[in-house]
């Protein structure tokens, strides 16, 4: 492939190395902003007072980047989450500000805490849920930020989901009153009860096949609740519901699209706004006191903008934009005077590269189906016949969607066209298309992505002799499923911590998902029943039809795909002499955050690629 005509190679160290700011945060008193920036090598959390350029590291993370971070209501604490090495047992720390103390609140080894609430009007608590009584189930605690006080609150009855959205729920007075359970058929159900002394009661039910369906928190008189709801309808809506009733209101929907992300205001607890994501995100107004603001904050920038929090008298916000050919920009709004203030864009070096666009596209299924996806095209290349990647979204219920991409930014700088493609199963386009999903991995759900691959060589777009398949998790699942039932299709193949047994994955489940196992069951196979029909959907059991090289990548402590997931494919393809390149990082998990780990591992997927696609690579 010549690439004389391709823009400028865009160093992998701009593409992913830590970015040099990021997710900004405003203090309750609106009088500080905090963010993550590296601090030698390594994402820590930095504040600063609002106008002024005194920043300074407030936590010392040493070796594993801090990823989710928050400041706590009583404006004294910025709290944060870590685990070790990427066991996803995470500890709750929190940074003292006025004296620089940080300290573990849950110091228990082997457990996992999980934020449940915090709230405004509760300034000295949070509300978390922990399984230190039992690792399969979280129990909720009310815990003092001022002495450290751990109380246990609420006890999980065994079946109060710790996965799939919001699992408990804090009333208006900040007390436990409504809990998201799974059911036997692996449906769910909504639990309500008039005070923490009073016994559940389930408000309502979800089959299986409505979705993931549940409560996104109560209303502000605490008599009713907001819901995510397909039950009478093929896409979830947002609904309300009176408690005492049972009365229902619908408060905003789509006919094709779910509901993905809502707005909702923390002091009054009142439903302001809900995305549905199309194409591209569309925000729908329910609370008509900030239809000016987002007007205002759409005029701002060309991207597709998301909150990020607000202080505690609702003046300033923080927002974000994702955008396909530019990284993340971050602004300060002032809602009295409609005022905008640049803050910092996540990776400034990037922004002397030109970037590609990415284009929403839609394909029919052999079986009929609307597919939705987006295709990313090298600069300088033109539009036919080029060498492509597959990329595969992990989940698999979770969805592409368009903005800025690391991965498709460096696939096309590196001369591949980018494809990715929302399979059925995937989230966002109703019930109906992720249910057709169902008992699908290895079959219906790679024959997508075998018909978008056509699509793709009949467009003229793809190169048929030089197309790669990649992804991570479900996405490496994928890739494995490519390359041992569809060989023919694929040059080569990359993934990370992709499953190659169903059944070995389902028996080795982390115990918290154990409440959400008969969800498993019913959208991939069971266990206990159908162990043939799990065999015959894992590439391992398939391994001696690979014909293509394979780079494979796992994360040593990763809970969720265990090490043994890999390492079984890999040596069934060793022995049969499959060219296959394995690299175990040993402090990592489920992807990698340490990014020498990731650098390291995008160089050689990198060199991979171009020894059997034809790009360029980095020297």
């Amino acid at each position: 492939m010549s690439n004389k005509n391709l823009t400028t190679l865009i160093p992998r160290e701009i593409l992913f190395g830590e970015p040099e700011k990021m997710s900004p945060q405003i203090s309750p008193d609106g009088t500080r902003i905090a963010y993550l920036a590296p601090k030698d090598g390594v994402l820590n959390v930095w504040v600063r007072a609002v106008g002024k350029e005194e920043d300074k590291p407030v936590t010392q993370e040493k070796k594993r980047g801090i990823r989710g971070y928050f400041w706590a209501e009583d404006n004294v604490h910025i709290i944060y989450l870590q685990d070790s090495d990427g066991d996803e047992n995470w500890h709750l720390y929190s940074v003292d500000l006025n004296t620089g103390v940080i300290r573990d609140l849950t110091p228990f080894l082997g457990t996992q805490v999980q934020v449940v609430a915090t709230d405004p009007n509760f300034p000295n608590e949070m509300l978390i849920s922990l399984n230190l009584r039992d690792r399969r189930v979280h129990d909720v605690y009310r815990l003092n930020l001022t002495t450290g006080a751990l109380e246990k609150d609420t006890e999980n009855p065994g079946d109060v989901m710790s996965l799939i959205g919001q699992s408990w729920l804090a009333d208006p007075n900040f007390q436990i009153k409504g809990a998201m359970a799974m059911r036997p058929d692996g449906g769910s159900e909504l639990r309500v009860r008039l005070d923490v002394k009073n016994p559940w009661e389930v408000l309502v039910k979800w089959r299986a096949e409505d979705n993931f369906c549940g409560a996104i928190g109560f209303t502000p008189d605490g008599k009713g609740l907001y819901l995510l709801d397909s039950r009478k309808a093929n896409s979830m809506r947002a609904v309300q519901i009176d408690i005492d009733s049972g009365k229902q209101t619908v408060l905003a929907e789509d006919p094709e699209y779910d509901i993905i992300e809502h707005i909702i205001h923390p002091r009054t607890h009142k439903l302001q706004a809900i995305c549905i994501l199309k194409e591209r995100a569309y925000w729908q107004i329910i609370d008509s006191s900030i239809e000016e603001d987002i007007e205002r904050i759409k005029e701002i920038h060309k991207g597709d903008f998301f909150l990020l929090n607000r202080d505690s008298v609702d003046k300033n916000w923080l927002i974000g934009f994702t955008c396909d050919d530019e990284p993340i920009p971050y602004y300060a709004y002032n809602r009295e005077t409609r005022e905008v203030t640049f803050l910092f864009t996540a990776r400034p070096k990037l922004e002397k590269y030109k970037l590609a666009q990415i284009k929403p596209i839609s394909l029919t299924s052999r079986d009929g189906l609307t597919l939705h996806g987006y295709l990313t095209l090298p600069l300088g290349r033109g539009t036919k016949n080029l060498p492509m990647v597959l990329k595969v979204h992990g989940g698999p219920w979770g969805r592409d969607v368009w903005g800025y991409n690391s991965d498709a930014q460096w696939f096309a700088n590196r001369g591949y066209a980018c494809l990715q493609i929302n399979f059925r199963g995937s989230v966002g386009y109703g019930k109906k298309f992720l249910n057709a999903g169902d008992r699908e991995w290895g079959r219906k759900m790679h024959d997508d992505l075998i018909d978008a691959v056509n699509w793709a060589i009949k467009e003229g777009i793809a190169d048929p002799k030089h197309i790669a398949i990649y992804g991570g998790s479900y996405g490496g699942y994928a890739t494995l499923v490519g390359a041992a039932f569809t060989p023919e299709v694929f040059k080569c193949g990359a993934e990370v911590c992709g499953p190659s047994n169903l059944i070995t994955f389902l028996e080795t489940i982390p115990p918290y998902w154990e409440p959400m196992r008969m969800l498993f069951y019913a959208r991939i196979g069971n266990l206990d029943t159908e162990k043939e029909f799990l065999k015959s959907r894992s590439p391992l059991f398939k391994a001696d039809k690979v014909k293509i090289p394979m780079l494979i990548a796992q994360g040593a402590n990763d809970p969720r795909v265990k090490q043994a997931e890999s390492e079984q494919i890999v040596n069934v393809l060793r022995s049969k002499n499959i060219p296959v390149e394995y690299i175990l990082f040993p402090d990592e998990g489920h992807g990698f955050v340490n990014p020498d780990n990731r650098l390291k591992f995008y160089a050689a997927v990198e060199i991979f690629l171009s020894r059997h696609l034809g790009g360029r690579a980095e020297q």
